[in-house]
């Protein structure tokens, strides 16, 4: 089943596929790598995390299991269900509650420990939604706290086709990085499994470090530290 696509994306291969070309059965497949080791070195014990963008929960069960609370957000109902089924997951932890909505509109009119902006979602290709969603870290998140984001690698758009074997047992395929103007790129990714195959092309803005730091003060936010030696996540804070 496939949803009207945003102009600009596109998804293949079986189950649901959301608006902006993820597969529901895709990402209840993919693999965790070292995010949640970056996270929890990153923040305080047991914080209360919102996760913008999370998915079917990839990331989300680690953080429940190393004992963080978590509000999860996704525009996808489908992506969502996949994470409510983590509620018995085992861990001091524990989803608090999954809210269905665009992260550029989301208002839920209180502040988190932790917001987190991963999945390259800061690379939005749509200048309007990117700002949204910047402003949406900066209102949800405490004074005290911190936003989490993370950066495509500084060759993501160039090294290309390019492609990588996970421990999983499954191939992604970074193929093209189309430019289509106004400084967006139309990229297409393939994901191979032995028995299902799944494709998705997306809108991206490539991001020079100066660029992202550019786009954070607008928002009101500024990086506190690089958190990888390659600069893919950032521990960023409120303007005082």
């Amino acid at each position: 089943m496939t949803a009207e696509m945003r102009e600009g994306h596109e998804g293949t291969g079986p189950g649901t596929i959301t608006p902006d070309g993820c597969a529901v059965d895709l990402y209840a497949r993919l693999s965790v790598g070292d995010e949640p080791d970056v996270i929890e070195a990153a923040v305080p014990a047991g914080a209360h995390i919102l996760e913008l963008g999370s998915g079917a929960g990839r990331v989300t069960r680690p953080l429940i299991e190393r004992g963080f609370r978590v509000t999860a957000v996704d525009e996808s109902a489908e992506m969502l269900e996949k994470v409510e089924a983590l509620a018995g997951t085992e861990g001091p932890g524990g989803v608090v509650r999954t809210v269905r909505s665009a992260i550029e509109s989301l208002d839920l009119g209180e502040r988190f420990d932790v917001v987190m902006l991963g999945s390259f979602l800061v690379h939005e290709g749509d200048l309007a939604v990117r700002r949204g969603m910047l402003e949406t870290c900066r209102k949800h998140v405490a004074d005290d706290g911190c936003v989490l984001i993370q950066r495509e690698g500084m060759d993501y758009h160039t090294n290309l086709p390019r492609e990588r074997v996970d421990p999983g047992g499954y191939t992604v395929r970074i193929v093209s990085a189309d430019p289509v103007g106004d400084g967006v790129n139309r990229v297409h990714a393939e994901y191979i499994f032995p028995d299902a195959h799944w494709t998705q092309t997306f809108l991206a803005r490539p991001l020079t470090k100066e660029q992202f730091e550019e786009a954070l003060a607008e928002a009101g936010l500024k990086v506190d530290t690089y958190l990888t030696e390659d600069g893919i996540w950032v521990r960023a804070v409120r303007v005082s």
